[in-house]
């Protein structure tokens, strides 16, 4: 970035200022997630999560709501291209002059400057509130760790939730009444198969805008950090995995398929689309860990992904696309720092769709369907029969089955009670775990 002059670099960073601030701050729909940022900590506040999952917007909404004094600079610029860690203090100077005195400095998208944990400690060391964005979970997981050894905060941002979806819909959360119900319903149906990208419900984005955002995960995200060589093997690997959401992953069968030259190697690709968050995993629920880590379900982190592609094969399996609203939400609700989500599955006797646990301890059994029919039907037996089995594997008696179609009632079977919630009524409720 040698050839920018100071003049430069107060141009492009006062336009990125007056671009942030024309944002309508009552427009904007609420987060949950704005709750976790504080603005007053001596830790790096750091929002993490696919891209434009709506990151920037819950930063820039709390940081200009606040009223507070602040320095901003988006990396995600191609101004800002060839920038390096010596040119930080370059870019301070150029916030003090736009801005004045601050003591905020919000950094969009930093993940791909190399040295930027160095800036940002001393930044925090310096007594700077630090808040960053960023879409590699790579970077902001296990760098985060090394770098910055516990000076930050880490908060996950997934795409809106169904609720958040109802909301920016003006879609009743609350009543009972048959037409309010029926309305959240059809709600979950559209959001099935639509999916909560911030541009895709706020503005009908439709499948031209998915397709780049997802080549811009793999090219930008992936490509330019991990140096890919095969960059068309990675976006086939993706679609195959995003085809077959809810599913359980072979390595073995992926470097077959795609003529890898080993199973290293498709683990590696796969835990690429990981780190930039377009796949979630859960592992195995066993206590034996070579089962827990060859057992992997995978899922996609909003359903857009598995609709909205160029020549897409995905099923329209309600159940399924149902299973993956559940899943990503429960990652939403539970607290990372001790609480995990697996999938239990016993041979071919019997599974069950996710086990919430609290350290080493199973603290709840999920079972997700369409719908619930009578006893002795096989329908009744796979899901209702899976929490029993289930409850009696892991000493679990808290039991829930999410239904799409039903009523809210109590299922006595095997000693076991079984909690049965309709899936917009679970989904819009927004306790989350302890």
């Amino acid at each position: 970035m040698n050839w920018l002059t100071m003049t430069d670099l107060v141009h492009i960073l006062s336009d990125q200022r007056e671009e942030l601030e024309r944002i309508k701050l009552t427009e904007q729909v609420s987060r949950l997630e704005e709750n976790f940022l504080n603005l007053k900590s001596n830790v790096a506040q750091v929002v993490i999560g696919v891209r434009r999952s709506g990151k920037s917007t819950i930063c820039q909404k709390t940081i200009l709501s606040s009223g507070l004094p602040f320095g901003y600079v988006n990396f995600d610029d191609e101004r800002l291209d060839g920038m390096t860690a010596k040119d930080f203090d370059k870019i301070l100077k150029a916030l003090y002059r736009i801005n004045g005195d601050f003591n905020i400095l919000y950094l969009d998208e930093a993940q791909d400057i190399k040295g930027w944990h160095l800036f940002v400690n001393r930044m925090l060391r310096s007594g700077m509130k630090v808040v960053l964005t960023g879409s590699n979970a790579n970077l902001l997981s296990s760098d985060l760790v090394t770098y910055l050894t516990g000076r930050y905060n880490e908060i996950s941002l997934y795409p809106f939730s169904f609720y958040e979806y109802c909301v920016s819909k003006s879609v009743d959360t609350l009543s009972q009444s048959t037409k309010k119900q029926a309305l959240r319903l059809k709600a979950l149906d559209e959001y099935m198969v639509s999916g909560g990208l911030p541009e895709v419900v706020l503005n009908n984005e439709g499948k031209d805008y998915v397709m780049s955002l997802l080549n811009a995960i793999i090219t930008k995200d992936i490509k330019n950090r991990h140096n890919i060589r095969y960059i068309e093997t990675l976006q086939e690997i993706a679609n195959c995995l995003l085809d077959k959401y809810c599913q359980e992953v072979s390595f073995n069968n992926i470097a077959k398929e795609f003529a890898l030259n080993s199973v290293h190697t498709a683990k590696k690709y796969v835990s690429y689309l990981e780190e930039a968050f377009l796949i979630r995993f859960i592992h195995k629920y066993s206590f034996k860990s070579n089962e827990r880590s060859s057992g992997l379900k995978a899922y996609t982190v909003d359903l857009a992904f598995a609709t909205n592609r160029k020549d897409v094969l995905t099923t329209e399996n309600i159940g399924w696309r149902l299973e993956n609203i559940v899943l990503i939400e429960l990652l939403r609700r539970i607290n990372r720092q001790y609480q995990s989500v697996f999938y239990m599955k016993k041979n071919n006797q019997f599974e069950v769709d996710f086990v919430v646990c609290e350290k080493n301890k199973a603290i709840e059994l999920i079972q997700v369907t369409h719908h619930i029919e009578e006893a002795d039907t096989k329908l009744y037996k796979r899901e209702v029969g899976g929490l029993v089995k289930g409850a009696a594997m892991s000493k679990c008696h808290n039991l829930k089955l999410i239904v799409m179609e039903g009523e809210r009632t109590t299922i006595h079977e095997g000693g076991e009670t079984i909690q049965v919630m309709s899936a917009s009524d679970w989904l819009c409720n927004q306790e989350r775990y302890k």
